[in-house]
């Protein structure tokens, strides 16, 4: 999975740019590779397996001892621990509840980071992307939500999410900042110039 290129990048902060020209809204973008390592998760069913399986077999057909029940389920769990590990294999068994909960997660804590919460009038906007959770958001502060219906920004979200299942994160980047910006100029108009937080896309690993 490839994130965006520095050209990419380039067009997304020159549309942040533009955008904050004609508003007082602060927009930052951030693009994560993935929201969580989910390290627990080929454990968690590694141990399930190892427990549940050769318990079962053994249960109905008396073929292990303690002891040979005990190193069949170390073996069991070794083995699917480490196989469990593979990326494909890991995406497959996250539940997407999980996985949602997980980008949300972070994307609150990265309006944060971003000091969004911190600008005058309380005007910041995060677009947040998550790829390999396909999970996009938009978090406003207050000087925006009570002016804007969520609705808005639902709509854009679902708009985004679609370019980001199709691979094409950069257009939808660019796509959500103009649509942002529509909004933001009809109800956060600008009133004097600034530029409280950086343009550019932020990137995590």
């Amino acid at each position: 999975m490839t994130l965006l290129t520095n050209s990419e990048q380039d067009k997304v902060a020159a549309a942040i740019k533009a955008v904050e020209q004609q508003t007082d809204a602060e927009l930052v973008t951030v693009l994560a590779r993935q929201a969580d390592n989910y390290s627990y998760i080929p454990l968690l069913w590694a141990g399930i397996v190892a427990l549940l399986i050769p318990g079962m077999i053994n249960y109905f057909t008396g073929w292990f001892g303690a002891d040979m029940l005990l190193l069949t389920q170390w073996g069991v769990f070794l083995i699917l621990g480490l196989l469990f590990r593979i990326h494909r294999i890991t995406t497959i068994m996250i539940p997407g509840p999980v996985r949602h909960w997980r980008a949300s997660n972070l994307a609150r804590r990265q309006f944060l980071e971003q000091n969004l919460h911190h600008t005058r009038g309380s005007t910041g906007v995060l677009i947040f992307v998550s790829e390999a959770e396909r999970y996009v958001e938009i978090l406003v502060d207050q000087g925006i939500s009570s002016k804007v219906d969520n609705r808005v920004w639902e709509e854009i979200v679902a708009d985004f999410t679609r370019k980001v299942r199709q691979g094409d994160t950069c257009q939808g980047f660019l796509d959500c900042i103009e649509a942002c910006g529509k909004h933001l100029r009809e109800h956060v108009p600008a009133t004097h110039e600034r530029n409280e937080l950086p343009n550019h896309l932020v990137i995590l690993p």
